[in-house]
């Protein structure tokens, strides 16, 4: 990486930088240090009754609220817990004036506390009148100072802006306390480690190290002797960049993943009429979630269930049944085609879901032909899968009611049929189940079998599958020997993955102006080539800038762009 390092002194001197090559972090600093923020408070347990719910008060005045609420008692001493008894402010600590008779006090003395300023945390007894009468107290220490109750968010956002955080581990703390799953949990777990942050803000430093060497050619190439001419030291840069292109590129693709986890995997049920859809869905989630009947085209439109499938969060899509449209001429013929009409877009709702999906499990079931038991095939649902195995190869395939075929070379038969019928499938990916012994708790047919129906095998095979759609992408060609490294990718947001493809395209326009051919600037000047420097340093200094935005530690009015979205999540207290 010595190349990155050449003359990286000259960039301490760009315009927008400071000592330290942060663009606009002093000023913020000195912004907010000049600026007398407010003392406030909030809530920071749930609302309700609870064995201790905890008040985090947080700004300069927190000892004078203490002193307000502990009247003629020493202040606590710092990081340790006090009990003490909490008093109406403004009135003698008499029995009649007590708040609560055994509150824990922790007192944490700026700069290194959470928020970045003093705080003052108040863990009391939950009972909704005795939290309800201190936040009513910490209100009427009007002699304290100015102390207001938090707005959501507001003590991440001051610990944003006294840098306690940067914006990846605000993400990330919004991902934690929003998790529900295990996948989600650890996912958000990687996000507080600051490693994302550490990562785009070494690429930011390489990207400036980088725009310092051009920058240094532009402007003092007539004065110092250089030993590289102009085309070597760019073409030495671009080779450095191809490589970081790379890199950014790989977790761009890992934060589609993440997604994934973060926001769920969209699964769609997609089949014939009466090949067991429904009842796929009620086994999966444990509950008579939607309708099962006999007749055809129960299900008209998307019957969406949120459901947690071996850690990971899925959104599973029920869908009509799709058939070829027939017209029978009957006495209520007006009838029938209004029916024909709704089951046609229910048809046309549950190909659009399949094609929007994550995964798409498509269900087959074997069927009473002829005297026997067959699987059948509907054209229809064969043609919309093999498409998606061609398009996306995200289909998993479960052939359903294999009680009636319990013979094996009858179900051996059904799986071969199937692989021929949709090119590209895997045997792994295809599946025999009992609905209806899953539903019985009858045990399954099959010696190898270890849960009615063959259910928990399926759900083994699904969970596996989504553990390999949703492992980290590791970029051919990297040193990087610790997986780790790649994992933490996943934790990146849609934000990050919308900038993160911007620096992409930047350094795409980089290499491009520099690895033009020779003969492009023939005839312009003797200065083209010092043009194509100027220009490349650009493309350079907007790549540089999309990291910046990533970790807040652009200029304050890229930043205060994404703050509005970042924090708006949080509840009061965080």
């Amino acid at each position: 990486m010595d190349k990155w390092d050449a003359r990286s002194e000259g960039i301490r001197h760009l315009p927008g930088l400071n000592q330290h090559g942060r663009p606009g972090a002093l000023n913020r600093y000195l912004s907010t240090a000049r600026h007398v923020e407010p003392t406030i408070y909030a809530l920071s347990t749930a609302p309700g009754r609870a064995a201790i719910a905890i008040i985090r008060i947080s700004g300069e005045v927190c000892l004078s609220i203490y002193q307000a609420l502990c009247p003629r008692k020493e202040a606590p001493k710092p990081r340790y817990a006090t009990l003490r008894s909490l008093y109406e402010p403004d009135r003698p600590p008499t029995p009649d004036n007590v708040l609560d008779s055994n509150a824990l006090i922790l007192y944490f003395p700026a700069p290194r506390t959470v928020t970045g300023e003093d705080v003052l945390e108040l863990h009391v007894h939950g009972g909704p009148a005795v939290v309800k009468a201190v936040l009513a107290a910490i209100s009427r220490c009007s002699g304290s100072g100015t102390v207001r109750y938090a707005e959501p968010g507001e003590f991440t956002r001051r610990a944003f802006m006294n840098d306690r955080l940067d914006l990846t581990r605000v993400e990330a703390l919004g991902d934690t306390l929003s998790a529900t799953t295990e996948q989600q949990r650890r996912l958000s777990v990687r996000g507080t480690t600051n490693n994302l942050a550490k990562r785009y803000e070494q690429w930011r430093q390489q990207l400036l190290y980088a725009r310092g060497e051009l920058e240094a050619l532009i402007d003092f190439s007539e004065d110092q002797h250089f030993d590289e001419s102009p085309n070597e030291l760019c073409a030495s840069v671009a080779a450095q960049v191809e490589v970081l292109r790379r890199l950014i590129q790989a977790h761009s693709r890992n934060a589609v993943r993440g997604e994934m986890l973060r926001n769920g995997i969209a699964i769609a049920l997609l089949g014939a009429p009466n090949a067991g859809k429904s009842s796929l869905l009620n086994c999966i989630v444990g509950r008579q979630a939607a309708i099962v009947s006999q007749e055809a085209g129960t299900t008209r439109d998307v019957v969406e269930v949120g459901i947690d499938l071996g850690g990971y969060f899925c959104r599973l899509g029920d869908t009509a049944g799709l058939r070829k449209a027939r017209h029978e001429a009957t006495q209520s013929a007006q009838m029938q085609e209004v029916i024909g009409q709704i089951e046609q877009e229910g048809m046309r709702r549950a190909k659009e879901r399949a094609a929007e999906s994550d995964v798409v499990i498509v269900v087959l079931s074997f069927e009473y032909v002829d005297g026997t038991y067959q699987l059948s095939l509907d054209q229809e649902v064969i043609s919309s899968a093999a498409q998606l195995v061609q398009e996306k190869d995200n289909v998993i395939v479960v052939i359903n009611k294999q009680d009636t075929a319990p013979q094996p070379s009858a179900r051996e038969a059904a799986v071969q049929t199937v692989m021929q019928a949709l090119p590209g499938i895997s045997a792994d990916r295809i599946h025999l189940i009992s609905c209806k012994e899953a539903a019985e708790g009858t045990p399954a047919p099959s010696p190898t079998a270890s849960h009615a129906g063959n259910m928990q095998t399926f759900l083994n095979g699904l969970t596996s599958h989504f553990h390999d759609m949703t492992a980290a992408i590791t970029p051919d060609g990297t040193n990087d020997a610790d997986p780790s490294i790649w994992q933490d990718s996943l934790g990146a947001s849609e934000r990050h993955r919308l900038l993160l493809d911007q620096c992409s395209g930047w350094l795409d326009a980089f290499i491009a102006e520099v690895q033009q051919p020779e003969d492009a600037s023939a005839g312009n000047g003797q200065n083209s080539g010092e043009a194509d420097i100027v220009v490349a340093a650009e493309h350079l200094r907007a790549a540089a800038d999309c990291l910046a935005k990533i970790t807040g530690k652009g200029e304050a009015g890229d930043v205060e762009e994404v703050l509005g979205v970042v924090f708006e999540k949080f509840c009061v207290g965080k």
